[in-house]
């Protein structure tokens, strides 16, 4: 039995280290982030407000922020997951000194990916600071109500 004293060093730890390694989480980001062409599509934020188009206007920074493991059970079956979490920086080394420091002004949101066991992304959420100066938040503004008779 699993107490509270050994749960450090139980091989699940050492595990999902040996996941991550293999995984190279930075490239996986990178090449997620490069594959959406640093935008988004049809994106709600926190506020439940709708954004037609989020643009980044900076090179991002994808820097792993936390990382688990689980299981999904169902009544027939049984799933693992990885679930990997992004904190999304400007990087402001892309253009040299643009005046943005290392702290929380250069945050533009978090990007999680969930992946299956063949380390498949199966899950994204995006959370994005909308108000950012270095995102393009794009609201429809001109929706158009029609009546059917």
């Amino acid at each position: 039995m699993i107490n509270s004293d050994n749960i450090k060093t139980e091989q699940i730890w050492h595990d999902l280290d040996e996941i991550l390694a293999d995984l190279n989480v930075k490239n996986l980001a990178k090449q997620h982030l490069e594959s959406c062409n640093f935008k988004l599509r049809g994106y709600w934020d926190s506020k439940n407000e709708y954004y037609e188009e989020i643009i980044f206007v900076s090179p991002i920074l994808a820097k792993l922020s936390s990382s688990s493991i689980g299981t999904t059970y169902t009544e027939n079956s049984s799933s693992r997951w990885v679930k990997l979490r992004f904190l999304l920086k400007i990087d402001s080394s892309a253009d040299g000194d643009n005046g943005v420091s290392d702290d929380e002004d250069d945050e533009i949101g978090d990007l999680i990916l969930v992946l299956d066991e063949n380390l498949q992304i199966v899950d994204q959420n995006w959370i994005i600071d909308v108000e950012s100066p270095f995102v393009i938040a794009k609201q429809k503004t001109d929706l158009q109500h029609f009546d059917i008779e």
